[in-house]
């Protein structure tokens, strides 16, 4: 053949093969060392950019490493749960920039900063686009949904189902799942119990009984689905494929089901309406005839499915933590004890009640204060921002770690991861010197957490019922590990040893 013919194709190749590679360098190596010298002409530093990875590896070891092992009983979680975190910002500042993989992070912890990227006015600020992982848990809900039309909808629907009077309405169902698991701890006086698996096993039967009603049975069904999914996808995964597909259409279909009952109870005249629960809240706005308002099924759907592991997950961490302090420091079980019967003597948790618990709400505040749910919030710009002093480009992630406010000295003292409920005794606002970001459990802004009175009311309604019956101490065998897994919990449990009133 003649060469010259083949001369053309082969320029052209060339020139393509040029091109693509430059494209590669520029988002791999030129674009992320640029973003690098920007960030440190304003004064921000951090870990040096690595090829390809970022500093996705230093992280993943460092969280290997401090995971490797259980810990001494200490509340001191900060190294633990961010290791890299902990470590940076030491050498870095309390404002530095690290990468995650090509994806620059500025972690933040100036309040004034923190206050501006989570109260977010002007809409600058909006939630990253969302792992597959969390997508495949949560679905398109409340939780995973960027800001935007959508968003304020099913903010709306969540703020209306969680309510004064619709928490009222939830009470007697908190108070009834919490008789059920005490019955069974009746079988465990004297002896060791897993509270970290009771109260699992009590979020979803209070969640079942809250959202579905008179459907829980077929709630529980769906949560234990939720629950196999969650572990498949997280810790065995690659060959599960099928299985996970599974899972989700098996999740789908029972959720249709429940939503379908709700329709034919309307139309057969055997239900006044689609239901005060979670369920009926979300069945309305699927038949909600003002498009501004209507949900879709499939928005229904992923809901539910965000309620569930939202609500189940956090609170029951929160509860483990709560009895692990407990049981730890005697007195303030102590405390909290005489002050449920004082309030409540031997009767079951009501409405007005719950709001005169201050000792116990002091007792939350500082659990969720040394052990948060999650360590942390990620938003991006969604364009070029000032913020602070710092000019910062469009598509900058942008993480809030509250574990490393809620244990910084500087705001909290030298006695920061000692557990001394005492320091809300007159309030966050106190507490905080009116620093309001510097104890955000929940999150702050329009986005803040839209079943904090949710949990908060399963949660004193729990302690309440236990204290008023049982006395608990921290079993021998427990363990010290708090690892993440969609939130802060304990790896090994939290074992206690019961003993009756």
């Amino acid at each position: 053949m003649d060469a010259s013919k083949l001369a053309f194709p082969l320029i052209a190749l060339s020139f393509l093969v040029a091109y693509l590679l430059l494209r590669f360098l520029h988002k791999q190596w030129f674009s992320p060392i640029r973003f690098q010298r920007k960030m440190r002409a304003q004064g921000i530093r951090g870990p040096p950019y690595r090829f390809l990875y970022g500093n996705a590896k230093e992280i993943k070891g460092m969280s290997m490493e401090a995971t490797s092992k259980p810990m001494e009983i200490s509340h001191n979680i900060y190294p633990r749960i961010l290791p890299h975190g902990y470590t940076w910002s030491k050498i870095y500042g309390k404002n530095y920039l690290e990468w995650n993989g090509t994806q620059p992070q500025l972690i933040v912890t100036d309040p004034e900063m923190v206050k501006e990227i989570m109260n977010d006015r002007g809409g600058a600020y909006p939630k990253p686009p969302v792992i597959i992982f969390t997508r495949e848990i949560f679905g398109d809900g409340l939780v995973t949904t960027i800001e935007g039309k959508k968003w304020s909808k099913l903010r709306k629907v969540a703020t209306h189902a969680f309510n004064g009077e619709s928490l009222k309405n939830m009470l007697p169902e908190m108070v009834a799942g919490t008789e059920t698991m005490l019955r069974k701890w009746r079988e465990y006086e004297g002896l060791e119990v897993d509270v970290f698996e009771e109260f699992r096993l009590l979020t979803s039967d209070v969640i079942s009984r809250t959202a579905f009603g008179s459907s829980y049975a077929e709630g529980h069904t769906i949560f234990e689905m939720l629950a196999k999914l969650i572990t498949i996808i997280r810790i065995v995964r690659d060959k599960n494929e099928n299985e996970i597909l599974k899972l989700q259409k098996g999740i789908r279909s029972s959720m249709i089901r429940m939503v379908h009952d709700r329709e034919d109870r309307v139309k057969k005249g055997d239900a006044e309406g689609y239901g005060d629960d979670f369920l009926g809240v979300l069945v309305k706005a699927y038949k909600d005839l003002d498009h501004s308002r209507k949900m879709s099924l499939d928005e229904v759907i992923d809901e539910c499915r965000t309620f569930y592991v939202a609500g189940q997950e956090t609170t029951n961490a929160t509860l483990s933590w709560v009895m692990f302090l407990l049981a730890i420091h005697q007195n303030w079980q102590e405390e909290a004890r005489r002050e449920v019967v004082r309030v409540f003597g031997n009767e079951s948790p009501n409405q007005d009640g719950i709001a005169k618990l201050k000792i116990m709400g002091m007792i939350l505040n500082e659990t969720l204060r040394l052990y948060p749910a999650i360590a942390g919030q990620v938003r991006n710009t969604a364009k070029e921002v000032k913020l602070g002093s710092l000019v910062l480009p469009a598509n900058t992630n942008l993480f809030v770690p509250m574990l490393a406010i809620h244990h910084d000295p500087e705001i909290w003292g030298k006695d920061v991861h000692e557990f001394k409920p005492e320091r809300f005794a007159e309030g966050i606002a106190k507490a905080t010197n009116n620093n309001v970001t510097a104890f955000i459990p929940f999150g702050l802004g329009p986005r803040i957490c839209a079943g904090i009175n949710f949990a908060m009311h399963e949660a004193k309604i729990a302690l309440s019922m236990i204290l008023q019956r049982y006395k608990f101490t921290l079993s021998d065998s427990y363990v010290h590990s708090p690892v993440t897994v969609l939130t802060i919990r304990p790896q090994y449990g939290v074992k206690v040893v019961l003993q009756s009133v």
